[in-house]
């Protein structure tokens, strides 16, 4: 009677832990969906941990599409860290979409208006959009790699058969038979066939250990996708129903992963633990995943369209989320469709979203901008500032600006360039080799009646001044042609001259008060007509002979146009 007493209480203990355990984790999904809702509208506090934007963008390269916004033009915006500041989804097919999303213009109308259609669905109805989110809150990420990451190589585990593994658990079973016959021989040979088992199955799941994760997010995507194909949310109609197509067409991987998905290994429950050796004993992971892998290898269109649908919905709330975070300071872009217009850009008010306290500035023009100005005076920050939001109005359809009109671009830049260290390059050459592409494209926008924008900063900086001066003049127009609107910054002030008649001359300029330097960062028309290299060596304390033998000699030289240097010998 106690042991039935004990047991009985051993039960009951085990039972309050798991109901305990079960409601912490309620309470604590809870909390966190609250905090979720709450957070809308507000910017992303997420850390990202070392190269995870590398496994991020695993969907945006295995979709690669003609226009895309390549590397160079991506780090020189520092899109990176734009991603982050927009980024407020909890799941891997919101993270990865997103990525994708900002490095895939939109270039069709319908496809555009079907995008904002669906962000604007979102934004107005709270009850629905909670119910994506929390969903997407439940599926969560991966961990550290990307779900492509795997599934692009399911080859290297070849082709796999459980024959051996069904074969042990029929003898463990002869084991148990033997020891009704002798049981000390039927004892020892099931511990020798329970060693057996257990050594066997950590080796074979060494192996698959990464590929069992795979596919356990493989099945929160198919819950996800039957979930949401259920729910009544009119925004996502069309999604709801190719999702619906997918989940039935991959029942068979379901049924076939059901218990490696079921308890997630060392998650700490009693259940678990026990889960745990009735998987090691049988072989119940290895002999399951077998057969999931040969669903999952005849249905990798369905994945990859289930991925594509949720992370479509779910980048439709960061936008709108986004847009909110703006307090109204951001609009709608007015693109104007081929056919409708000649290149042009008007741009009311526009700002940098990376920028704490942004100076705003306006532009309007149908021919290139050239801008002259003091160094750290906002020229590399105003092209920057024009070109996200080219970038952001034809993906997210939404500019940080009072207005936003023009065409449809092909956009790409050359302004953060460095050295290729490893190939041996010079500056030089990676400039010349960046520009060259964006000339290729000017070429290719005339042959399909497009149009490019481009953003160079200081062309060509990585050469002598003659030489510098030339070539620059003869690319600039060429980027300033019918099919391409340029804006570009230099510091030699004889460009505005040579490319007047291409190029609409702005500036910005700088303030010097009581020695120190002051910059209002607000773009002005006309070329520069100021400089600050040489003040600023006198406000950093430079030798007072430095200081005036350079005012010196670039006076002279703006008078007469050749320099002259004084022969006097230095104390």
């Amino acid at each position: 009677m106690e042991y039935i007493v004990l047991a009985g209480a051993i039960f009951i203990l085990i039972a309050l832990l798991m109901g305990k355990e079960y409601m912490n984790t309620r309470s604590f999904q809870k909390k966190s969906l609250e905090k979720l809702f709450q957070s809308y509208g507000t910017a992303p506090d997420r850390e990202y941990k070392a190269e995870e934007l590398a496994h991020i963008q695993k969907y945006y390269l295995r979709h690669s599409e003609e226009y895309q916004i390549d590397d160079i033009t991506w780090n020189d915006l520092n899109m990176d860290s734009v991603y982050q500041r927009i980024n407020t989804s909890c799941s891997a097919p919101g993270d990865e979409y997103l990525y994708y999303r900002l490095r895939t213009p939109v270039y069709e109308r319908e496809q555009m208006e079907e995008w904002e259609a669906r962000i604007q669905f979102f934004m107005e109805h709270e009850e629905e959009r909670h119910s994506v989110q929390s969903l997407f809150f439940g599926m969560g990420r991966m961990g550290r790699y990307s779900l492509y990451e795997y599934i692009d190589n399911l080859d290297i585990l070849g082709e796999r058969d459980n024959r051996k593994f069904i074969l042990s658990n029929l003898m463990l079973l002869v084991c148990i038979g033997i020891m009704f016959v002798s049981l000390p021989a039927g004892t020892i040979a099931l511990i020798v066939m329970l060693c057996h088992n257990i050594t066997g199955y950590f080796k074979e799941y060494k192996e698959i250990e990464p590929y069992v994760t795979s596919f356990r997010y493989i099945n929160k995507l198919l819950d996800v996708a039957d979930k949401m194909g259920q729910m009544n949310v009119s925004g996502i109609r069309e999604e709801k129903e190719r999702l619906k197509e997918c989940y039935r067409k991959m029942k068979g991987f379901i049924r076939n992963a059901y218990l490696i998905s079921y308890v997630e290994k060392g998650s700490g429950d009693p259940f678990s633990i026990l889960f745990d050796y009735l998987r090691m004993v049988f072989y119940i992971d290895l002999i399951q995943f077998n057969n999931a892998l040969r669903a999952v290898r005849g249905h990798l269109a369905e994945i990859d369209e289930m991925v594509t649908l949720l992370g479509k919905i779910e980048t439709a709330v960061v936008i709108g989320s986004y847009r909110s975070s703006m307090a109204g300071e951001y609009c709608i872009p007015d693109i104007r469709f081929e056919g409708e217009t000649g290149r042009y850009m008007k741009v009311e008010q526009a700002w940098h979203p990376l920028m704490a306290e942004p100076v705003k500035n306006s532009v309007l023009t149908d021919r290139g901008v050239l801008l002259t100005g003091s160094n750290a005076s906002g020229k590399s920050t105003f092209l920057r500032a024009v070109a996200v939001n080219a970038l952001l109005a034809q993906t997210i359809h939404t500019c940080l600006a009072k207005r936003y009109e023009a065409p449809l671009f092909h956009i790409y830049s050359s302004m953060a360039l460095k050295d290729d260290l490893l190939s041996g390059q010079s500056y030089y050459m990676v400039e010349i080799k960046s520009i060259k592409r964006i000339l290729d494209q000017v070429q290719r926008a005339r042959e399909e009646n497009g149009y490019v924008l481009c953003f160079v900063d200081e062309v060509l900086r990585g050469t002598n001044t003659v030489e510098r001066i030339a070539a620059s003049t003869q690319i600039m127009k060429i980027l300033s042609s019918d099919h391409s609107l340029c804006f570009a910054a230099t510091h030699d002030i004889e460009l505005t001259k040579l490319l007047e008649d291409a190029y609409e001359n702005y500036h910005f300029e700088e303030r010097i008060e009581e020695d120190d330097i002051f910059f209002p960062y607000k773009l002005m028309k006309g070329p520069a007509t100021t400089r600050n290299a040489i003040a600023l060596l006198k406000m950093l304390g430079y030798d007072e002979r430095i200081i005036e033998e350079a005012e010196r000699m670039a006076k002279k030289f703006l008078k007469d146009g050749k320099w002259q240097i004084s022969h006097e010998k230095s104390e």
